[in-house]
C-alpha cells in the first residue's frame, strides 16, 4: 500500500523580497496581507500611534512604528499593525525583537494574531503584546512574565502603563477609539 506525500514549498526571505503586494511569511508559508483595512482599523492604527508617539516623544532610545519586516527567522517575517522599537534599526528590516507589538484584529487575520502570532512573539520575548478588536472596542494587553505571556488589562476604557527600558508611558486606550 502506498501513501501519497503532499510537499508545499517552503519560502524565505530572499522569496519574499521579491513579491509584489504585502505579505507575512510563518515556517515558510506565505500569508497575503489583504485586502488592505478597512477605515476603522486604520482610524484605530492612527490613533494608537498617536498615543505611543506623544508618550514617547521625549524618549531618546524608543520610537512608534507603523508595519515594519520584523525578520523573525529566514522563513518567518512578520508585519505588526504597530511596534515600538528601543534601538536603531540598520537593515531594511527589524532583526531583533521590538519592545511592544500590537495587531489589530480583522476577521481574516483575527486567528493568525490569537494564536500563531502570539506565540512567535512569546517566544521571541517581546515584553508586551496587544490585540485590539474593533468590532467590540475592546483591548487585550498581554505582559511577558518568566517566558509567557500574562493577560495584565483587558477593556474598552482601560489606562496601562509601559516600561521600555528608560522610558515610562501611560496609554488611555480609550483615545483609540
Amino acid at each position: 500500500m502506498s501513501s501519497s506525500v503532499k510537499i508545499l514549498p517552503h519560502y524565505t526571505y530572499a522569496d519574499y523580497v521579491q513579491w509584489e503586494g504585502q505579505w507575512e511569511l510563518i515556517d515558510g508559508i506565505p500569508y497575503a496581507m489583504s485586502p488592505s483595512p478597512v477605515p476603522k482599523h486604520q482610524r484605530i492604527a492612527g490613533n494608537l500611534l498617536s498615543e505611543f508617539r506623544m508618550q514617547l516623544k521625549n524618549c531618546k532610545k524608543c520610537a512608534v512604528y507603523q508595519p515594519v519586516d520584523y525578520h523573525v527567522a529566514d522563513d518567518t517575517i512578520l508585519q505588526p499593525d504597530m511596534l515600538i522599537i528601543c534601538g536603531a534599526v540598520t537593515k531594511k528590516y527589524l532583526d531583533f525583537p521590538p519592545a511592544l507589538v500590537a495587531e489589530i484584529l480583522s476577521p481574516a487575520t483575527a486567528l493568525k494574531d490569537r494564536h500563531t502570532k502570539y506565540g512567535i512573539y512569546e517566544s521571541q520575548g517581546i515584553p508586551y503584546f496587544m490585540i485590539i478588536a474593533p468590532d467590540t472596542e475592546e483591548v487585550e494587553i498581554y505582559t511577558l512574565q518568566n517566558g509567557a505571556y500574562t493577560l495584565s488589562a483587558k477593556g474598552r476604557d482601560i489606562k496601562h502603563s509601559f516600561d521600555f527600558e528608560d522610558c515610562k508611558t501611560e496609554i488611555d486606550c480609550k483615545e483609540i477609539w
